[in-house]
């Protein structure tokens, strides 16, 4: 409280001196301008109560380091470049603060890389960036990756599934576990830091990212996100950051959830209490548990890129919440800044970024940025501040005292790549995220010992399943060979149907000899990432509905279908619905989908409820602060094997659009409309 009032007092007493010695009225207004932004930031955020405590033997430390480095050396700090377009040569010539591997970069650009050569280019990097040969610095390089969901981007790294399902578990205790498995696998291979927790609460569906999302419910969000930080880095009073963890970042700064069409990248445009009250849940518990990075949102917030946005990356984030960590770009998001250019943006520095992630262009950008310090374009406070937060960083993360990548404890592991506990680990979340939608007649559970039909394209389908960020950034150009270890969900029904004398008969057209008992159908979105994943409607398969029309056969045929519906988002199924007897929402459990059928023959009751609502409208926004908006299902719906069944077969499957006379026009009514073909 003291401190409080001597801090109203100098401010007081500073904006006194400086209003008397401004030339005009428009100088005094920005001064009061920028007091006024400060204390709605107080009345809108909060100041958090961060269980990491600034230690005055770190910040000493960090202090000591800070006095002996020249701007270059600074500079190298704040720069993140990517492993394709960077040598050995260049981190021994610029001791680069971080470096990344984006999604689908390898060691060799060799998809197959091995743990080992992972481990081998860390070392190599880190050697690099502590010869003081060319730089004069001896500061240790750190290594991010988006470590998602597991360690996705090394082949053979166990596959959870992604955060939607994970939602639907709505499991924190089980989610920290998993945070701890993927630190783990992370650091068989000598990386440092992990790109995760993402936050976002998504208000709009047709995003592509959505999958990214816990909930639309910042509750879950914000414990989650507290759970997540605290398997990676492990809790403060614990084994924070040990060599067992690893440094973790809370992204995207803040609302990339919210843009207006669910458009990647593009506009929110909440009232600053929606922004705290709705996207900023997911801060205050992760920044609370101690994560030690934020990442930047490439999103605007009113039409101001977060990347640039002073207000909301120092006045709220470190001023008024009290984060002491640094601040991350994200993929060249510096570059869309107004004014800016990926080799040119003092205007993001100024704002409160702290490192420039900046893939291909590093050399221009290091070079315009220390002229821009020079000049005074930059004031050297700034560069001194967002240094001291990287080494405060590094500091904590004991990276200055920690063997190098090859000689830790776990690096070059390669037995925990894909452990059968961590696997187990997996299968456990896939059982508890599947959420039944519909099940007539108490179809489900099957009994294993009948002949069973397995249909659809994403049966026998590892990548399928595993979603966007497995292997590739997209998700896409893999086959089941890529993922050795894991498990497709029709290698589980097998072997349910195998054990209990049954038979599985795999066909993904659903054509047969004998007719079965019950037909499985596994259809659902193909793998995609951010911006390909972007949609204009939730109509599942508008235009084509292949899916559909296997769906009827089979059901024509006097065979009971159970669906099961592969996806990143809910989406307007209800004619999907319509076809099938029972109907599971299995979203992307990646790598171990033998444990779906646990579920389906009743091994395990269902326990995942939506955590997203489901729509019921195809033309539906889906933005969920809309009180008209009535979903299908509800937040938080899910049966259960003994619950009565709420769907009939005869849903609306009608899908209109509004003509300049904002007359409705029939486009689909079970089939195509006249004139629409």
């Amino acid at each position: 409280m003291r401190k409080s009032l001597i801090a109203k007092v100098v401010t007081g007493a500073l904006v006194g001196v400086l209003v008397s010695a401004c030339a005009t009225d428009e100088d005094a207004s920005s001064v009061n301008s920028a007091l006024k932004k400060t204390n709605k930031a107080s009345e809108i955020w909060p100041k958090l109560d961060i269980e990491v405590k600034s230690d005055s033997a770190v910040e000493k430390k960090v202090s000591d380091i800070l006095s002996t480095m020249t701007l270059e050396q600074k500079i190298a700090q704040m720069i993140q470049p990517e492993i394709r377009n960077i040598t050995v040569e260049d981190m021994r010539k610029y001791g680069f603060g971080s470096y990344l591997n984006g999604g689908g970069a390898f060691p060799n650009n060799d998809k197959h890389a091995t743990p080992e050569d992972w481990v081998a280019l860390a070392e190599k990097l880190y050697q690099a960036s502590v010869d003081d040969s060319l730089d004069g610095s001896s500061i240790p390089t750190m290594w991010g990756t988006d470590a998602v969901h597991g360690h996705n981007n090394v082949i053979g790294a166990t596959l959870f599934p992604h955060n939607i399902g994970l939602g639907a578990a709505n499991n924190p205790d089980l989610v920290e576990k998993i945070a701890h498995i993927t630190a783990k696998e992370v650091m068989a291979t000598g990386i440092d830091w992990v790109f995760a927790p993402t936050v976002a609460v998504v208000r709009d569906d047709r995003w592509g990212r959505t999958y990214e999302s816990y909930s639309e419910d910042p509750a879950i969000v914000r414990e989650y996100a507290a759970s997540v930080v605290k398997g990676l880095q492990g809790s403060a009073d614990k084994d924070f950051l040990s060599d067992q963890r690893v440094i973790s970042t809370v992204k995207h700064f803040v609302g990339d959830g919210g843009t207006v069409g669910g458009d990647d990248q593009g506009n929110n445009v909440a009232s600053e209490q929606d922004l705290f009250d709705i996207h900023a849940q997911g801060y205050v518990g992760g920044l609370t548990a101690g994560a030690q990075s934020v990442m930047a949102s490439f999103n605007s917030w009113n039409g101001d890129k977060l990347h640039g946005h002073k207000y909301l990356l120092t006045d709220v984030l470190k001023d008024q919440m009290g984060f002491d960590g640094f601040v991350v770009g994200d993929w060249n998001g510096h570059g869309q800044v107004k004014g800016c250019s990926n080799e040119d943006c003092a205007q993001a520095i100024n704002a409160g970024l702290d490192i420039f992630m900046v893939p291909n262009d590093w050399k221009v950008l290091y070079d315009n940025t220390l002229a821009q310090v020079k000049d005074g374009t930059i004031a050297m406070s700034r560069i001194d501040d967002a240094v001291r937060r990287i080494l405060r960083v590094k500091v904590r993360a004991g990276l200055f005292d920690k063997p190098s990548p090859a000689n830790r404890p776990l690096s070059g592991d390669r037995s925990l790549i894909g452990k059968a506990e961590n696997r187990e680990i997996a299968a456990q979340a896939v059982r508890e995220s599947l959420v039944l939608l519909k099940n007539k007649n108490k179809t489900l559970p099957l009994s294993a010992g009948k002949r069973i039909l397995v249909a659809g394209d994403g049966a026998d389908n590892i990548g399928k399943q595993s979603g966007g960020w497995s292997i590739t950034w997209q998700g896409t150009n893999n086959t089941n060979d890529d993922f050795p270890g894991g498990t497709s969900i029709y290698d589980g029904i097998k072997q349910h149907a195998e054990s209990a004398g049954g038979d599985a008969i795999l066909s993904v057209d659903g054509s047969f000899e004998e007719k079965p008992d019950v037909a499985i159908v596994v259809f659902g979105e193909e793998p995609y990432a951010e911006g390909h994943g972007d949609r204009e409607t939730l109509i599942y398969q508008h235009g084509s509905k292949k899916d559909l029309a296997l769906l009827e056969k089979l059901k024509s045929q006097g065979i009971p279908v159970v669906s099961v519906f592969i996806s990143g988002r809910p989406m307007w199924v209800n004619a999907e619905l319509n076809a099938s007897d029972a109907f599971v929402a299995a979203w992307l459990p990646g790598s171990e989908g033998a444990a779906v059928a646990d579920v389906l023959f009743g091994k395990q009751d269902f326990k995942g409820k939506l955590s997203f609502s489901w729509p019921s409208e195809p033309q539906q926004i889906v933005n969920k602060g809309d009180e008209t908006y009535e979903p299908l299902l509800p937040y938080g719906f899910g049966l259960t094997f003994d619950a009565e069944n709420v769907l009939s077969d005869t849903l609306n499957t009608e899908i209109k659009v509004s003509t300049d006379s904002n007359t409705p026009m029939e486009i689909l009514n079970g089939a195509v409309q006249s004139p629409w073909v």
